[in-house]
């Protein structure tokens, strides 16, 4: 998903209007769609909207187009949702979902059709070892000498860095559920339907369409610590209920959908779920990347253009990022 809807924290709405714009652009260079402007709905209550409230005025500082939408403009324009307990909703026409599979073999095309080497292995020792370090030694016995070195290794970071990075940044389970929408009703199509956030008891979330994969179901309250390597990633059947009822009470046409896919995924989380970008303390050639936190893919064009802003021209990164803050 990917909204300029932040609440008020002004950075990642920012960030969010400059990634659409690039988007934008890396889709007409390579003539390949990523992402898909089916809109983005939030819904909300009254007692419990300060988040979208705060959306509203930074939204407007990013030239991000929103609309503030009553329950009957809601009921109005989608029938085929329930909009039960909601009393506003925030609506970012240009928002949608980007296709993250996709974008990322795009990226690696790119990067070897302008003369970029890309080569899938692991990296062996210990961070003890690159300390001061201009040699990396991989795993198919490749060593690997450069000036510098940026690590954004998404939830093995950890194990990778754990002196640096401590509990900076843990792994976490979520589950992902995809049902079959009505048989001859296209009432839950993309294009019919947007890209959806409902602040309720728990923070649901979901995409419709997604490439014929189905009306993807979310929970994007955080779920345990998960091992990305060794970890299990067959879904609860507490987590399948949850998805069940919700689905059948926001969305009454699909209350006996049936399950066609699921997903065990994981969020790289930091403590105030912002990134990490910082040097390792140990070398000034090594670049820590991460802590995306649920968030971070959509940033992807303008958080690689501010990271090699910082590695290319020896800058220091924000204190919003830095790896110091972890030790407060």
């Amino acid at each position: 998903m990917i909204r300029g809807a932040y609440g008020p924290d002004q950075l990642y709405t920012e960030m969010t209007a400059r990634a659409l714009k690039l988007w934008r652009e890396h889709e007409r260079r390579w003539k390949r769609q990523f992402l898909h402007r089916i809109g983005v709905l939030w819904m909300t209550s009254s007692g419990d909207d300060a988040w979208q409230r705060a959306s509203l005025t930074r939204l407007e500082a990013a030239q991000i187009p929103y609309a503030r939408l009553s329950p009957a403009q809601l009921r109005k324009r989608w029938p085929q949702i329930n909009f039960s307990g909601v009393d506003w909703a925030l609506f970012e026409p240009q928002g949608g979902y980007l296709t993250a599979r996709l974008s990322c073999q795009a990226v690696v095309d790119g990067f070897v059709a302008e003369g970029g080497c890309y080569r899938q292995a692991g990296v062996l020792g210990t961070e003890s070892d690159w300390g001061g370090s201009t040699t990396l030694t991989l795993s198919d016995g490749l060593k690997l000498r450069a000036d510098r070195y940026v690590f954004a290794c998404g939830p093995w970071m950890r194990r990778l860095f754990p002196a640096t990075i401590g509990e900076g940044i843990r792994a976490t389970r979520q589950e992902i559920f995809f049902f079959g929408t009505p048989q001859g009703d296209p009432r839950y199509d993309e294009g019919n339907v947007p890209v959806w956030g409902d602040h309720g008891e728990r923070f649901m979330y979901g995409i419709p369409g997604n490439q014929g994969r189905g009306f993807k179901v979310a929970d994007d309250t955080r779920g345990p610590e998960f091992d990305p390597t060794s970890g299990e990633r067959v879904v609860s059947q507490e987590g399948l209920q949850v998805a069940r009822d919700y689905v059948g009470f926001r969305f009454p046409g699909m209350k006996h959908a049936p399950l066609v896919e699921t997903r065990v995924c994981q969020y790289e989380e930091t403590p105030d779920s912002h990134f990490l970008v910082d040097r390792h303390p140990g070398s000034d050639s090594v670049w820590l990347v991460g802590g995306g936190s649920g968030h971070g893919f959509k940033h992807g064009p303008a958080l690689g253009e501010k990271v090699a802003e910082l590695v290319l021209e020896d800058k220091q990164a924000p204190p919003l990022w830095r790896r110091e803050r972890f030790a407060k």
